[in-house]
């Protein structure tokens, strides 16, 4: 009687131990995962970040190119596309190339698709794998592209358009799955 009374202490205690461990696991994660995740910056804070990156070199070159012919040529380029972003509509377009790369670039770098949408030239960029989907596109193709967003670079001559779904002849070559979190 007195051996087992040895042993169900020890298991008890074992358990007692376990379970701790398991609990204090388990605070860590919770603290963690509350570390991880910061509130969003409000417009000031915002403001306030935009302003310190503006005086960075980078802020300065891009501030430059904003204010030059060619920085005002992209935003205007921009104004004619921007209606499609939320409601994620088609924009006819024409493949201008396929063989495009930057300057110094790695041929293993991303790929770029060049169409001409409403008269202007558009930029969009992939990784190689996803390039696979469209190597059936040639030189004035016409295609129906959706974009959700856009983006501006001084290293790049053209506005930068998120190639979200693309499809020539209603058939569909190209769809970005979006992660149902947060749809990126």
């Amino acid at each position: 009687m007195k051996h087992m009374k040895k042993i169900l202490f020890t298991l008890f205690l074992v358990a007692v131990v376990v379970s701790s461990v398991v609990v204090a696991n388990n605070d860590s994660k919770k603290e963690t995962s509350k570390k991880s995740i910061q509130k969003p910056l409000t417009a000031e804070e915002m403001k306030a970040a935009r302003k310190k990156w503006e005086a960075t070199p980078d802020g300065i070159a891009y501030k430059k190119w904003e204010n030059s012919p060619e920085g005002k040529k992209v935003n205007a380029s921009y104004e004619k596309v921007k209606k499609h972003f939320k409601d994620f509509s088609d924009m006819e377009a024409v493949v201008t190339s396929v063989t495009f790369q930057r300057e110094n670039a790695q041929s293993a770098g991303p790929k770029w698709l060049i169409v001409e949408i409403e008269g202007e030239t558009y930029m969009m960029q992939f990784i190689p794998k996803e390039f696979e989907q469209l190597k059936s596109l040639k030189v004035n193709d016409k295609i129906i592209v959706r974009s959700r967003s856009a983006g501006f670079s001084h290293n790049h001559p053209y506005l930068i358009l998120s190639g979200d779904y693309i499809a020539k002849d209603n058939k569909v070559l190209f769809k970005r799955v979006f992660n149902k979190n947060n749809r990126c």
